[in-house]
């Protein structure tokens, strides 16, 4: 049991490669945080967890707002009384072409992928730095590292990504606090769920596995990259793309 003893929050956690992680770092032994805005799937994930015998805990919160993420923070550490890893792994997409995307829309990415990683990062930092020791994973996309057309928003977020991981890793490295990122490709989720099916086989074709990825496949990178057999690897982009950008 690699986190065994160890408080993980992860955003977005309520659905998707969030949810699928809780589940999986509750296995192995950690108590689980789950932080999203989605409050009913949020609620029916931690009453599943707990009948699996995991110590789980849901707090309604936007990642976008430094207030909430604050409080939300304060809840954390008071329920758990530590922190261990955090996983920023919210975000959201608002896809349109350059010409035809609107500067809220823009913004509302930002916002939640890039400013929402600063947020949650700048909160539970501290209770890291006090005990010396950390793992921080920021999540990334294909997109962030090899752009995508009509995803200027979410493709900016993303490599925005990238550069604060391997700021972070350099500021805090010698502190003990280990700052990475897994950087997906199309996972089968929600999210990818207004891609039309023949984009979907393209797509799968263009991958060396001829598939989706899975949300266990991230979820699995998440949890080597929290784990002690990772103590040694910092500021790095872990690409989980099935070999897409290669």
């Amino acid at each position: 049991m690699k986190m065994k003893g160890k408080t993980v929050v992860i955003t977005g956690g309520a659905n998707g490669i969030g949810a699928v992680a809780a589940e999986l770092f509750g296995k192995q032994g950690a108590q689980v945080a789950i932080i999203d805005f989605n409050e009913n799937a949020g609620e029916k994930l931690a009453a599943r967890l707990h009948a699996q015998g995991i110590e789980a805990a849901f707090f309604k919160t936007n990642v976008a707002k430094d207030s909430e993420v604050k409080s939300t923070a304060e809840k954390v550490l008071a329920h758990f009384g530590k922190v261990d890893v955090l996983i920023n792994n919210a975000g959201i997409t608002r896809d349109a072409m350059l010409l035809k995307m609107e500067s809220e829309t823009f913004q509302q990415v930002i916002d939640v992928n890039l400013t929402g990683v600063f947020h949650c990062t700048q909160a539970f930092l501290p209770a890291m730095l006090e005990v010396g020791k950390g793992k921080i994973i920021n999540t990334s996309s294909i997109a962030g590292l090899g752009g995508n057309v009509g995803q200027t928003n979410y493709a900016a977020s993303k490599a925005g990504i990238v550069g604060m991981t391997r700021t972070w890793a350099k500021e805090f490295g010698r502190k003990g606090i280990n700052v990475n990122a897994v950087s997906p490709g199309f996972i089968e989720t929600d999210m990818i769920g207004t891609i039309p099916e023949k984009v979907l086989a393209h797509i799968k074709q263009m991958t060396p596995f001829t598939r989706l990825g899975r949300p266990e496949d991230i979820a699995n990178a998440y949890l080597f990259l929290a784990s002690d057999d990772a103590d040694f690897i910092n500021g790095t982009v872990l690409e989980v793309d099935g070999g897409m950008l290669k």
